[in-house]
């Protein structure tokens, strides 16, 4: 009984792995950070201005982004929120993936 529910699990694993993949070759262009409304008088909100924040390899960074490109840069901030949570989960399915081919090939060889 025990095998039948892994190797169910297992299937429905693969199953995941093979949507995620396919999720993943539509990915568009995408970026990391996140975006704030910066004031140039803060205390008055006088002078706004967007400003993206971001971490690459270790190094901190900043850009200005002019108020035109804002919802683009949005879509692509969002595009690698989903791109991070997508490998995120590909990740830990692999990981059980793996335990359970090693569990199922273990109760194979007692048999």
């Amino acid at each position: 009984m025990l095998y039948i529910m892994e190797s169910k699990r297992l299937q429905q694993i693969q199953r995941r792995i093979k949507s995620i993949k396919r999720e993943l070759e539509r990915i568009g262009e995408m970026r990391p950070g996140s975006l704030s409304r910066q004031y140039r008088i803060p205390k008055r909100q006088v002078g706004a201005y967007y400003q993206l924040s971001y971490t690459h390899q270790m190094k901190s960074h900043t850009e200005y982004v002019r108020p035109q490109f804002v919802k683009e840069v949005c879509r692509q901030i969002a595009t690698y929120k989903r791109f991070k949570r997508l490998t995120e989960e590909w990740i830990v399915l692999g990981i059980e993936e793996c335990k359970l081919k090693i569990d199922i090939a273990k109760r194979e060889r007692l048999r």
